[in-house]
Parts: C-alpha cells; sequence; structure tokens
C-alpha cells in the first residue's frame, strides 16, 4: 500500500509541473500598441496641396497667408480639426480640411514642425516700440495680459498650448486679432477676451513687433 501511495504523490507532482510548464510557456499579452508616428514623406505629398498659399517648405511669402513652418505639431492639428468641424469657419480652408484623415493631419503637422521657419523683419517703426510694451509687458490699467505670457518673449510659444508666433506675417496677424475681437474667429475664448480690449493702432503695433521677433 505503501508503494502504491509513493506512486501515486509522484504522478500528481508530476502533472502540477507539467501544468505549470505548460502556463509557463504561454506567450505574455502583447502590449496595446501605441499612435501611430507621422510619416514625413506622406505629410510632404499631402502638404503639395497647400504648397500654392503657404509656400513650399510652409513659409508663405503671400502676407495674407500665414507662415506654418516650425510650428508646433499639437497646433497645426487643432486647427485642421476646427476647420473641419467648422469651429474655425474659413470657407478656403475648410473644403481642404475636410479632405483630411486624422492620419494626414498628423503627418502635414509634423512635417511642417520639421521645417525651419524664415525670420520676419518689423516694417513701421513709429508702431513698433509700442508693440513692443504690450507683448512684454501688457496693459495693465486695462487688464491686457503681456503676450510674452502665453507666446514666450522670443514668440516660441508652448507646444501643445499655445502656439509659435515669431517672424509671422504682421498683415496676418491683425487679420486673426481683429477676427477675434470682433466674433469672426470664435475657436480660443481666451483670444476673444484679449483681442476684445485692444484698439485698431494697438493690434497693428504687436503684430509689426511680433513680424520681428526671432
Amino acid at each position: 500500500m505503501k508503494l502504491i501511495s509513493h506512486l501515486m504523490l509522484a504522478i500528481a507532482l508530476a502533472a502540477t509541473g507539467a501544468i505549470a510548464l505548460a502556463q509557463d510557456a504561454k506567450p505574455a499579452a502583447a502590449a496595446p500598441a501605441g499612435p501611430a508616428k507621422p510619416d514625413l514623406a506622406k505629410g510632404e505629398a499631402s502638404f503639395a496641396a497647400c504648397a500654392a498659399c503657404h509656400g513650399a517648405d510652409g513659409n508663405s511669402t503671400t502676407p495674407t497667408f500665414p507662415k506654418l513652418a516650425q510650428q508646433h505639431p499639437q497646433y497645426t492639428v487643432k486647427q485642421l480639426q476646427e476647420f473641419k468641424s467648422g469651429k474655425r469657419n474659413n470657407a478656403v480652408m475648410k473644403p481642404f480640411a475636410t479632405a483630411l484623415s486624422d492620419a494626414d493631419m498628423q503627418n502635414i503637422a509634423a512635417w511642417l514642425a520639421s521645417k525651419p521657419a524664415k525670420p520676419g523683419f518689423a516694417k513701421d517703426k513709429d508702431l513698433v516700440s509700442l508693440g513692443e510694451k504690450i507683448y512684454r509687458g501688457g496693459i495693465a490699467d486695462r487688464q491686457i495680459a503681456a503676450c510674452a505670457g502665453c507666446h514666450s518673449p522670443n514668440g516660441a510659444g508652448i507646444p501643445a498650448q499655445y502656439p509659435r508666433l515669431a517672424g509671422q506675417h504682421s498683415d496676418y496677424t491683425v487679420s486673426q486679432l481683429v477676427g477675434f475681437r470682433d466674433g469672426v474667429r470664435l475657436n480660443s475664448t481666451q483670444m476673444n477676451q484679449v483681442a476684445a480690449k485692444l484698439n485698431d493702432r494697438e493690434i497693428r503695433a504687436v503684430s509689426d513687433y511680433i513680424a520681428g521677433l526671432r
């Protein structure tokens, strides 16, 4: 009987070991895949349709069209999504954005971020000093915050939060500030509140100063 008991125990232990080995042999669960990396080559190819207005490398040469080179990709994607949804109303940009998938937007934004922005220049010597005061210090008695607080002293902006402004065409910046002030552009409550307190001269001044930032 002792011999039978020992044999049964040995068989049980062997079976337990086999089960453990089988469990150890199971492949580990695959880690969830992260978001696909942007494809710069596809981004460049998709941007070809935009080059007529924004320049072949994202450096627009037309003052009314913005420079997009070196812009934070998160900001570019956000704007494209809002053109597509209509949150940012623009009859020219909406059909272009509507034709883009989320992956297309990511690719374009990453490619633009990889292109160096060409510097711009302030033009109005009489206004640039006023523009500098507003950009760097705001207007305290009217509770207008300094632009530098969000867009950084050199206009580089803060990735994923506030866009790069340095070197942007002053004509374009004027049009956007006026749009924010007059309720034409409504995709940033913060900018609507700031621009609402600026007059035309102040808008021209700060826009000209931004054009010369680098």
